[in-house]
């Protein structure tokens, strides 16, 4: 009887060992799968900003488009506001799938601020301003609480804009 109490607590003792090692390999698993995941949401985010950016690079239509855009929106045609349109929900639906994503760690934090500076960048232009204020079709409330916050207290250095603007205009710095 002895044996048969002794082999009976040698089995829940392997027992519990198993339990714990198993937790430990689906803890290990899950951190695994998440940072893949993590990797594969900034991947996609980084394909859809790429994708715009070479489509503007390559097409020069587009690209003048974009540009008299973001400074002007009213030089460009009803044709050219529309496609003018569908670029910065490009931009900013890109811009949004980061935010979200970094709301719920789904992309490293500091990826996400490299990105938020430069959703505040754009809004510095007043074509992207107003396209934003006119734009027929909402994003997600927390995404729209954001910019807007920027709109309200932008915190892009005045400085880099103004060499950027000096680079475009002359094509190079004065410093």
């Amino acid at each position: 009887m002895v044996q048969l109490e002794s082999l009976a607590n040698l089995g829940e003792i392997v027992g519990a060992i198993a339990v714990v090692v198993s937790l430990v390999y689906l803890a290990v698993q899950v951190r695994q799968n998440t940072q893949a995941q993590r990797t594969e949401n900034f991947s996609r985010a980084l394909d859809r900003v790429a994708a715009m950016q070479a489509s503007l690079s390559q097409d020069s239509d587009a690209a003048v488009v974009f540009a008299k855009g973001v400074e002007e929106p009213s030089e460009l045609s009803p044709i050219e506001r529309i496609q003018f349109t569908w670029v910065m929900y490009e931009l900013f639906g890109a811009f949004e799938f980061m935010f979200l994503a970094s709301d719920t760690d789904a992309i490293p934090e500091e990826v996400w601020r490299r990105w938020s500076s430069a959703v505040a960048w754009w809004l510095t232009f007043p074509g992207v301003q107003t396209w934003w204020k006119v734009r027929p079709i909402p994003f997600t409330d927390s995404f729209t609480t954001y910019v807007e916050s920027l709109l309200e207290n932008n915190p892009t250095d005045d400085e880099t804009t103004r060499r950027y603007g000096e680079f475009l205009a002359h094509g190079k710095y004065q410093g």
